[in-house]
C-alpha cells in the first residue's frame, strides 16, 4: 500500500494541486498531510468534496484560521494523527517534538513537518520521515514524498514548481 505525505504547502496553490495530481496518477491510496495549510481556500485542494482518497491532516503552528480549515477539512486534527493503516502504526504531527513519548513508542512511522528539511532514516525500528516542503519558499525545493506501507520505505518526489 503506497500513500502520499506532504507537509508545509503555504498556500502556493500551483505545487500543492500538481503534488496531489501526481498522487493520484501513482495511485497512493492515501494522503496524508502535516499541517500548514495555512488558509481555508488552500485546503479545499485535497478537501473530501474534490478529493475521493482518504485524507489524514493536523493543524501547523501557521494554520492560524483552524475554523475556516474544520469546514473545509471536517477530520483534521489538533494534536497528533494516530491511525492503523496498512498493517502500520503512524503517527503525524506537525512539530516532532510535539509527540509524547507514548505515541512515538507506539508508532512503526513518525510522521511530520515543520522544519522544511527532509528526513527520511531509520531510527529505534521506527521510519521518521519529513516530507520537506511542498510550497518551496524556503529551500526553493518542493518536495513530498510516496510512502510504501509494504516495505516501511519512503521515496522523496521532487514537485516542480513555477
Amino acid at each position: 500500500m503506497k500513500i502520499g505525505v506532504m507537509s508545509d504547502t503555504h498556500d502556493r496553490l500551483p505545487t500543492f494541486r500538481r503534488a496531489v495530481a501526481m498522487f493520484e496518477r501513482m495511485k497512493v491510496e492515501a494522503i496524508f498531510h502535516a499541517g500548514d495549510f495555512i488558509a481555508p481556500f488552500a485546503a479545499k485542494v485535497i478537501s473530501p468534496a474534490v478529493l475521493s482518497l482518504p485524507l489524514y491532516c493536523c493543524y501547523g503552528n501557521n494554520d492560524g484560521e483552524k475554523a475556516g480549515l474544520k469546514n473545509v477539512l471536517p477530520h483534521i486534527v489538533d494534536g497528533t494523527v494516530r491511525v492503523e493503516l496498512g498493517g502500520r502504526k503512524i503517527v503525524m504531527n506537525h512539530f516532532i517534538d510535539w509527540f509524547t513519548p507514548e505515541e512515538i513508542e507506539w508508532a512503526d512511522i513518525v510522521i511530520s513537518g515543520h522544519t522544511h528539511e527532509i528526513v527520511n532514516q531509520m531510527q529505534g525500528g521506527k521510519l521518521l520521515l519529513n516530507p520537506g516542503e511542498c510550497c518551496g519558499w524556503v529551500t526553493d525545493r518542493c518536495t513530498v514524498a510516496v510512502l510504501d506501507l509494504d516495505t516501511a520505505t519512503a521515496q522523496i518526489v521532487d514537485v516542480h514548481h513555477d
